[in-house]
């Protein structure tokens, strides 16, 4: 479909589309296997202003609109996601910054991130605090003019790379999910260091830590907000992050889909290629409809977010779950058709499989999804 998507838009989107070929495809499968964490693709997002899509112009960023995100990560994506999640991460490091700085935070961190000098992560998930994110353990003292940080955060992406980290911890543990609030610590700081690097099934060239905070002091002026308002700037960069995930997602399926076709053309069987069949067919008819129906829903709701609407959780969980089902049926149907070939490690699909998994759960596993659908449902109706 045509999207009439801007001229800046279709650049950014030229852009993202040479990097993903011409630099990220040639590394894809050894990153993948060993686990390499892609700097060398980073310095070239930094070259080509990538990061500065992420951050409004007024901090030396290029846009900071979500509708150019989802334009870039797909692109990204369409040939590794776990490469682009050292750009999409620090998106969704950078959101609580931009959601609840003030002007003197924005001015000191964003220029950084909008140069890729410094990749950031986002810290909320704990061992006992995934989908509750209001049952988190972290605690921060304050302690004169800092705070004094001790606990643990679980499955961190960007984790032990990014030098920027949006924490969340809880500053009055009586009030629950209201005792929540959101620091900017950086690395370096005395008392945060790094678990061990995660061994994980999809993704893998995206770096997953822990991180440990002992007696960790951070300046209190880096304190995001007030006070008690973590869950909700939480809440909020869910909201405008999702449809992100669910532009990695469209991305995986487009890749998995234009594999399966290109396969599907050269595979011959019963002396004719396999494209002729009308089981394969109606495979291909499907994927391709899917697709597009995600990327529908996922810009459209970009489009919502920047047009300056208050209220797009719904949409937002809706694109989010939505189309990350679809890219891990668009995924597990590649691998039916390359068949024994898709089941193997030199052909991409199988990759792109075990990628997929991952968007049904982070950012708000699709159940949690379903749940806010259904809340914002029942409030309208």
């Amino acid at each position: 479909m045509n999207y009439f998507l801007s001229d800046d838009q279709l650049e950014m989107q030229e852009i993202a589309r040479r990097i993903a070929e011409e630099k990220m495809r040639p590394l894809s499968e050894k990153y993948d296997e060993e686990g390499i964490f892609p700097w060398d693709i980073v310095e070239v997002m930094r070259q080509s202003d990538l990061f500065a899509i992420l951050v409004p112009e007024e901090y030396d960023g290029i846009s900071g609109r979500v509708s150019d995100l989802v334009v870039v990560t797909e692109e990204l994506c369409t040939v590794d996601a776990g490469i682009s999640l050292a750009f999409g991460a620090t998106g969704l490091g950078m959101y609580p910054i931009t959601i609840a700085g003030n002007e003197e935070q924005k001015q000191k961190w964003l220029p950084i991130i909008a140069s890729g000098e410094k990749l950031a992560a986002f810290a909320l998930t704990e061992a006992n605090a995934g989908s509750d994110a209001g049952a988190m353990e972290t605690t921060a003292r304050k302690e004169g003019d800092k705070y004094i940080l001790n606990g643990t955060k679980q499955w961190i992406t960007n984790g032990g790379e990014a030098e920027i980290y949006t924490v969340f911890a809880m500053t009055d543990k009586s009030r629950g999910a209201r005792g929540a609030s959101c620091f900017v610590v950086e690395k370096g700081t005395p008392g945060f260091n790094f678990g061990k690097k995660e061994n994980k099934m999809g993704i893998r060239a995206s770096a997953t830590r822990e991180l440990i905070f002992e007696d960790c002091e951070v300046p209190a002026e880096n304190l995001l907000g007030r006070e008690g308002t973590g869950f909700i700037t939480a809440m909020k960069v869910f909201d405008k992050s999702r449809p992100m995930v669910g532009s990695q997602a469209v991305g995986i399926a487009r890749g998995a889909f234009e594999a399966a076709v290109k396969y599907s053309r050269e595979r011959h069987q019963f002396g004719k290629p396999i494209s002729s069949f009308q089981a394969v067919q109606f495979m291909l008819a499907d994927m391709a409809t899917q697709i597009e129906a995600a990327r529908s829903l996922v810009w459209q709701t970009a489009k919502m977010i920047d047009s300056g609407e208050r209220n797009y959780s719904k949409e937002s969980a809706m694109c989010k779950y939505f189309a990350s089902d679809v890219a891990m049926k668009a995924t597990t149907d590649a691998v039916q058709i390359l068949g024994g070939y898709g089941y193997m490690k030199e052909y991409p699909v199988e990759k792109m499989m075990r990628d997929a998994k991952i968007l049904q759960i982070y950012e708000g596993t699709n159940q949690i999804q379903r749940g806010i659908v259904a809340a914002n449902l029942l409030k309208e109706y």
